[in-house]
């Protein structure tokens, strides 16, 4: 959506979340089911560029010069967790970029545990229904099939520290995950906040 100003095909502006500059060529125009390359663009319309892989929903482009950043999306915690990966190796690529676009657009959020050494993924929702639509738009908008194991945690809590290595060798986590979101900040999965307030006490340094 156009905010403010005038877009004009072909013109440089400044990709906020990316912190670069890039071009944006072959604007188009929806109208139903026809496209069209436009010109120029002015507030209020909503026009599609192209994505080379870079933009999320709620990023900004605009002038170098401003650099403005609308507020995050609002994100609610997820409740319900499950490990996934592809039924089928050889669908490995179709099942990442399925995961990566449902986690874009919001329907999921995706945790990665480090040094696992396998290919799957944490995926953290906040209904039951969530993981069904998972399943569903994974087959059939992206030819994978999945394998979906969920984990006993109810609970997700971002940690912060300023003691390097504190994280990694957290005490009292027997019973909890600790995973990384998609900024690759850390967090923890636990079943209940009696599992929280265990963990926090034996690791004064963490928040």
């Amino acid at each position: 959506r156009i905010c403010s100003g005038v877009f004009s095909k072909g013109m440089s502006v400044y990709h906020v979340q990316g912190k670069k500059t890039i071009n944006l060529s072959q604007p188009q125009q929806f109208l139903a089911q026809e496209r069209t390359i436009i010109e120029e663009a002015f507030p209020g319309d909503i026009i599609g560029v192209f994505d080379p892989g870079i933009f999320s929903i709620g990023d900004t482009v605009c002038s170098e010069a401003w650099k403005i950043q609308f507020e995050d999306m609002p994100v609610f915690p997820p409740e319900i967790f499950a490990r996934v990966q592809p039924k089928n190796s050889l669908k490995r690529k179709q099942f990442t970029k399925g995961i990566m676009q449902l986690a874009q657009e919001g329907a999921i959020q995706v945790f990665e545990q480090k040094d696992t050494g396998l290919e799957s993924f944490i995926v953290g929702v906040v209904g039951s229904l969530q993981l069904e639509v998972l399943e569903y738009r994974l087959i059939n908008e992206y030819g994978a099939e999945l394998a979906m194991n969920q984990l006993p945690y109810s609970v997700a809590r971002w940690i912060y520290t300023d003691k390097r290595g504190s994280i990694e060798n957290l005490k009292g986590l027997d019973n909890g995950m600790l995973v990384y979101d998609k900024n690759n900040s850390p967090v923890i999965l636990i079943s209940n906040e009696w599992s929280l307030g265990w963990i926090l006490d034996r690791n004064p340094d963490v928040e």
